[in-house]
Formats: structure tokens, C-alpha cells, sequence
């Protein structure tokens, strides 16, 4: 159990329990730099099993990548008004250009060249909306130039004070997609589109069910029309926002001069769209799926799906068990499943079933001398159970072992977040929910900035999405569950990250 004790039980203190499960996994740790992450390998490569998934989803829509830079002119950022105040507290800036040697010892050895001040500061990427559509401009013409779909795949800096490992860290990696189209429609369009990608990624690839909807006017994305946004419920009943979806209209067209000849030869601006996430998902794949042994991953996205571990007493038994062990491996790989197998010497067989459960391993396939002669493995499943399976034909079993603690997986997931949402919510019942074990709470919304902000202070929770049709109650409420005035829409409220 050494590898078990060292992570804090989730009921004792979650943020604890985040913090040791992503340690023991070995996803990530601590940077030299304040308020930055080290992504370990283990954590980077289910990063890029996310966009493997993701990319081959952009592309079957008709994106393609691009690459832009990572520093962007101040002037860029002040041409959207309500995008510089956004993000204005958050930008780093970039204001001299190189340093010089003092002769002093210590810090003090360097220091900024006075004489290397740029003319114009340089924003370091908060997000690209102004140095693309800059972009777009040059490129965009005529109707026939559209739509123009782009994503790239990057990293962003945003000057946290507060930050927590993939949830919110200063710097992080992303994709962020960026559209030009001729219509309000085709934009608006694109914006449900996209939502719709992410959905379909976080629930059949991450095993997170979500919820969609639209975010508040408070709420929305600096110099958006509309923003639609994805929420998760983690197992200490907070939301996670997994990911955004941006109509823009036509703010940033107008601020860049980004205009398109029309058909019959006159001039318009085009439409908008922004839409991305980050690696705030691993966050959320740890905190919707781990327990108090470790990481608990989604064989689509488990970076290792198989770990075999041979069993033996003695050298002969040794050679016997990893050499079936190696043509499991072997057969497993051929049907294209990711494996590993365990051959150290230095460890006992429990010490890596414990490294193997707090890595996040879907499945074990444990191989002793017994089970060779049985022509038979034994398998332990991450999320609970052990059974025989045939050395014959293994790999199909391994196979649909995996896809059932997929579905079991989402399963429980999206059990465990109706087990912990209420509707038609009152006042009185709201703040007893947030004051308690909280989760999602659905009722009625006046639409008042100033109703969400006095709900917010008394509670800490917020309007998380004005939620699509398909997640609505069966009764549409009339009026606000706080303020008593009639209800203008149907609103999710939860504590959030």
C-alpha cells in the first residue's frame, strides 16, 4: 500500500488529494517559475492522445492548422475595447529587448539594457483573436474567400495569482480556432458546431459527461456576441468549464478592417468565431475519474492501456512467464492496443500493481507460473474486479474489457452528476445546496447582472450555462429562483473552478 498511503483520501481534503494524485502519476510538477507547470511525459502524452483525437475531429470539419506569433503589438490588443479590458489584467509584457553585464556577483550580475526599450511593447499571447483577424484582413478578399476555417495548437499566457496544476496555471498549452464566414448565420453555425466537436470529444474520449449551453452577458468571452460554453461536475460537486465557444459577430471585422467583396460587388464585414480548450481537460479527466489508490484514465486516452506483469520465484519460471508475456504483449500491440510489460527485477508483484493503479492503467494482465499452464492470464480491471481470460484469442477480450470501462466510466460519471443535481430550485433550498454538498442547481433567472452578482457573493456559485433544450427541466420557471421577478430563462448555477 506505500504508493496508496501517500495519496490524502478525497473525503480529508480534495485540493490535497488532486494535488497527489497528478504527483503520483507523475502528469506534472512544480516549475521553478512561480505559477507555471512542468508537464512529465506521462501527463504529455495524454496530452497528445487528446489532440490526436481533436485534430483528426478539426480537420473532418474542414480546419486546418496555422501558426502565429507569440508576441502581439499592445496597439493589436487596444482595438477591441471590451477584449483589452478582458484581459488587461492578466497580459505580460514584453518592453526591452535584451540585458547587459554589470560586473557585480550574484542577481545583480545582469540587468536591462535601458537602451534596448521597443517603441511599442509586446504582448505575450493572452489569445490570438487580434493578431489573426490582423491576419485574416490581408488574406480575405472576396466572398470566394470564405469561410476560412484555422486552428493552431499553442501555448497562452495569462498572469495568474492563484494557480493549481492543469486548472490554472500561468502559462498552459492549448488549441485555439479561429473563422471568418460571409453570414451571422454561417458564424453562429460554426460557433454550435464546435460546441457540439467538444461535447462529443469530452464524452466518448475523456468518459466526462457535460452540459451546453449559453454563458450570461457577465459571463462572456471579452468581445463576444454570444458565448457557449461546456461544464463538467467533479466528484467535490464544483464545476469545470471545459471548454468555449465564441460568436464574435462582426467586433473584431470592424476593429481589423477585415471586410469581403459580396457577390453583387458591395463591401462587408465579415463574422467571427473563436472557440477552444486546454489542458485544463487532464484536470478534469483527474478529478472526474481518480480514486484514493491514483489516477484513474479512459483507456482512449490511458497512456499506457495494458500493463502485464509476470510473476516468478525462480529463473526458470522467469523465462517461462516473460516469454509468454512478450507474445501477449506482441499480440496485443498488433490489434493496436498500447501495453507495457513489467519485467524489472527490483520490484515485487504488488509494489507494481500499486505504481501501475496510481499511473491511471485501465487493465493488468498478471502472468504467474500457474497461469501458463492454464493457458489463461489473470486480469485486474483499474476500476475494480479480477477474472481469468484465455491466452487464446486475448486480445479481443482485453479489447472489449477496455470499452466496457469506457461506458462504465461515463456511466458513473454522469450518475454521480445526476445524483447531484436538483431543479426547480427556491431560495432557501439554493443556498442550503451551496452551503452543503452542492452540485448543479437549476431554476429560474431574471437575466439581472446585479441579481448574478448578489448570488454569487452570498454563495460563491454562478451562472455556469443557460442550459440547451435537451438539459432544460420538463417545467420552464416563471420566475427568478432569487429576486422572485419573472424568470427569463432557465439557469445552471454551481461553485466553480
Amino acid at each position: 500500500m506505500a504508493h496508496a498511503q501517500k495519496i490524502t483520501p478525497r473525503a480529508k481534503d480534495f485540493s490535497e488529494w488532486y494535488n497527489d494524485v497528478i504527483m503520483q502519476a507523475e502528469l506534472a510538477d512544480y516549475s521553478p517559475v512561480r505559477g507555471c507547470m512542468v508537464i512529465r511525459p506521462h501527463g504529455y502524452r495524454v496530452w497528445e492522445l487528446m489532440q490526436s483525437a481533436l485534430d483528426a475531429m478539426f480537420k473532418a470539419t474542414g480546419h486546418q492548422n496555422a501558426y502565429f506569433p507569440l508576441f502581439i503589438p499592445q496597439s493589436f490588443l487596444a482595438k477591441e475595447a471590451e477584449h483589452v479590458e478582458g484581459f488587461a489584467k492578466e497580459v505580460a509584457l514584453v518592453t526591452h529587448t535584451r540585458l547587459r553585464a554589470t560586473g557585480k556577483e550574484g542577481a545583480a550580475a545582469i540587468e536591462v539594457d535601458p537602451d534596448s526599450k521597443l517603441e511599442e511593447p509586446l504582448v505575450v499571447r493572452p489569445t490570438s483573436e487580434t493578431i489573426i483577424y490582423a491576419m485574416f484582413a490581408k488574406w480575405i478578399q472576396s466572398y470566394r474567400d470564405l469561410p476560412l476555417l484555422i486552428n493552431q495548437w499553442c501555448n497562452i499566457v495569462r498572469w495568474e495569482l492563484r494557480t493549481r496544476l492543469f486548472l490554472r496555471t500561468t502559462e498552459f498549452l492549448w488549441q485555439e480556432g479561429h473563422t471568418a464566414h460571409a453570414t451571422e448565420a454561417e458564424a453562429e453555425a460554426e460557433a454550435r458546431q464546435m460546441l457540439g466537436v467538444y461535447r462529443k470529444f469530452q464524452e466518448d474520449w475523456m468518459a466526462m459527461p457535460v452540459i451546453t449551453g449559453r454563458k450570461t452577458e457577465s459571463e462572456k468571452f471579452a468581445g463576444a456576441l454570444r458565448t457557449y460554453a461546456l461544464e463538467a461536475l467533479m466528484q467535490d460537486n464544483k464545476a469545470l468549464q471545459a471548454g468555449t465557444s465564441h460568436n464574435l459577430g462582426q467586433n473584431f471585422s470592424k476593429a481589423f478592417n477585415l471586410q469581403y467583396q459580396t457577390a453583387a460587388g458591395g463591401l462587408e464585414f465579415a463574422w467571427n468565431t473563436s472557440w477552444g480548450v486546454s489542458t485544463r481537460m487532464i484536470g478534469g479527466l483527474v478529478m472526474t475519474h481518480s480514486d484514493d489508490n491514483g489516477l484513474v484514465c479512459p483507456p482512449r486516452l490511458a497512456p499506457v492501456q495494458v500493463a502485464i506483469v509476470p510473476i516468478w520465484k525462480s529463473e526458470e519460471e522467469r523465462g517461462q512467464v516473460s516469454g509468454v508475456g512478450g507474445q501477449v504483449k506482441a499480440e496485443l500491440e498488433q490489434a493496436g492496443i498500447r501495453v507495457a510489460l513489467d519485467l524489472r527485477d527490483n520490484m515485487k508483484p504488488g509494489a507494481k500493481y500499486f505504481e501501475w493503479e496510481a499511473k491511471g492503467v485501465p487493465l493488468r494482465l498478471e502472468i504467474g507460473p500457474r497461469d501458463v499452464a492454464a493457458g489463461q492470464a489473470m486480469t485486474a480491471r483499474r476500476t475494480g474486479g479480477k477474472a481469468p481470460a484465455k491466452l487464446e484469442g486475448i486480445a479481443a477480450a482485453v479489447r472489449a474489457a477496455l470499452d466496457e470501462i469506457q461506458t462504465g466510466l461515463f456511466h458513473a460519471a454522469r450518475d454521480r452528476r445526476e445524483a447531484h443535481t436538483i431543479r426547480g430550485v427556491t431560495k432557501a433550498q439554493f443556498v442550503e445546496f451551496m452551503k452543503g454538498t452542492g452540485g448543479f442547481a437549476y431554476g429560474g433567472f431574471c437575466g439581472s447582472a446585479a441579481c448574478e452578482a448578489e448570488i454569487k457573493q452570498a454563495t460563491a456559485a454562478t451562472v455556469r450555462v443557460l442550459p440547451d433544450p435537451e438539459f432544460r427541466s420538463r417545467e420552464t420557471p416563471q420566475t427568478c429562483m432569487w429576486c422572485g421577478k419573472p424568470s427569463v430563462a432557465e439557469a445552471v448555477w454551481a461553485q466553480a473552478y
